[in-house]
């Protein structure tokens, strides 16, 4: 697919991630020929400002992938499901930025700092990893390569915008709630189909995603399994614990690392600060770590607070902070497609 414009489509436009990809496309000036807004019937004849152009929503149908190069999904899994397949049929790539296809055994698992490698195995589709799980794997992949892992443990701090516009609204208008002194309504998290609901303003909920049969939730499943196939490592030892915080957007994660070699620990910040989108802020003395604030709007990996394990001679400490928007999601998908034509 070597072409010097492309036609594009981003399913799930309007949503939070769509919107993203939609921004990024045009900062980054992806070469387009044609940009194809695509949503659900409800959204069809809003309209986008893309190129200095107001561009109309189509609904997303099988029909609507006709000529298109790349298809670019986050509208759910079910919509990824019902659709991809058929855009591949009509001819386009697809990556896509929901759970539909990462664990298929026929589709990579694609960060391109990590494994740019396992695209040119696709057969169509190309899966987009979690958002928490990005910003772990870019971080860990240095180590990986230069000492070995032998365990991870890692927890994380999740922004609401993980959840969607909705739950980042919801925030909002609880927190307003709560310093006026009025009733607070919650409606969304942890999980929005679940039946009962906790308020997130002024709260830690430790449940991102459904409970599954091992006591886990998806999210933590997510994290593990997603990151031994970009790895390629089945048995890395390593679970996670995945909290939702009061913050609007940016993920940050607490990573304990058990090395399989010795390390010389300005050797790892040096490593790290060498790796291709991480920015190290590692200066406690200073008071300069990575924070969600900070992170926000911006498309690096930020990594802080590395030290050495009390008690463990090769275990390390690691803090990593991303937007979950943008390097977890929409700007992750784009440099897959960039990639894609570059390769």
């Amino acid at each position: 697919m070597k072409k010097d414009l492309y036609t594009v489509a981003v399913v799930g436009a309007t949503g939070a991630v769509g919107q993203q990809i939609l921004k990024h496309l045009e900062e980054r000036k992806f070469p387009i020929k044609e940009i194809r807004p695509l949503a659900s019937a409800r959204s069809v004849g809003q309209t986008i400002t893309f190129g200095g152009k107001e561009v109309e929503i189509q609904e997303a149908t099988p029909h609507a992938f006709k000529g298109v190069d790349l298809a670019l999904f986050s509208a759910g899994g079910s919509v990824s499901l019902s659709l991809a397949k058929e855009a591949v049929a009509h001819g386009a790539i697809v990556i896509d930025n929901t759970n539909a296809f990462r664990m298929d055994p026929e589709v990579p698992l694609v960060v391109p700092e990590v494994n740019r490698e396992a695209i040119q195995e696709h057969k169509g589709i190309i899966a987009n990893p979690n958002c928490s799980t990005i910003q772990m794997v870019v971080a860990l992949k240095p180590l990986l390569d230069q000492y070995g892992l032998e365990r991870v443990i890692v927890s994380t701090y999740q922004a609401v915008s993980g959840a969607g516009w909705q739950a980042s609204d919801e925030l909002l208008s609880q927190s307003n709630a709560v310093l006026q002194d009025e009733q607070v309504e919650a409606k969304i998290l942890p999980v929005g189909r679940l039946p009962q609901h906790h308020q997130m303003a002024f709260n830690v909920i430790p449940q991102v995603d459904v409970a599954q049969d091992n006591g886990y939730t998806l999210e933590e499943m997510k994290m593990v399994n997603e990151t031994r196939k970009i790895f390629s490592e089945n048995e890395l030892a390593l679970s996670a614990t995945c909290v939702r915080v009061p913050v609007l957007r940016g993920h940050s994660e607490s990573i304990y690392v058990e090395l399989k070699s010795e390390y010389d620990l300005e050797e790892v910040r040096q490593l790290l600060s060498s790796t291709s989108g991480v920015v190290v802020q590692d200066q406690i003395e200073k008071q300069i770590y990575p924070m969600p604030l900070d992170a926000t709007d911006q498309i690096e990996v930020y990594i802080g607070r590395i030290r050495r394990d009390l008690s463990h001679p090769r275990g390390l400490h690691l803090w990593v902070v991303s937007d979950n928007l943008l390097k977890g999601a929409a700007v992750n998908t784009i440099q897959i497609a960039e990639a894609i034509i570059a390769d």
